[in-house]
């Protein structure tokens, strides 16, 4: 099936993650959000490599202890147990993220 990676979901007040491929190693994500951010005080830290892309609007994500500043078309690398998190996000904002894990994806 095809997906247009601009089509918005309706805003129902939460981030919509649409998984557009998945293997044992690389899953590849469409999230929109809605200016969402990372509740106060939480961090992820995940054990796979991800690699985030903004394709329309815009985001600020706090990578340990530095601030990203991403708008369309720019893109962030965030290894592994990277702490971080969403500062800022527009309404809407579409990412496309890269998960790579050196093991299996859960």
């Amino acid at each position: 099936m095809a997906t247009n990676l601009w089509t918005l979901p309706p805003d129902r007040g939460e981030e919509t993650v649409q998984v557009l491929h998945q293997s044992q190693r690389v899953r590849v994500e469409k999230i929109v959000s809605y200016g969402q951010v990372s509740p106060e005080g939480f961090w992820y830290d995940q054990p796979e490599d991800e690699w985030v892309s903004v394709l329309e609007g815009s985001a600020v994500l706090r990578a340990g202890e530095q601030l990203v500043h991403l708008s369309r078309g720019e893109s962030f690398f965030l290894p592994a147990h990277l702490r971080h998190r969403v500062e800022r996000t527009s309404s809407p904002c579409i990412w496309l993220c890269v998960f790579e894990a050196g093991e299996e994806l859960p």
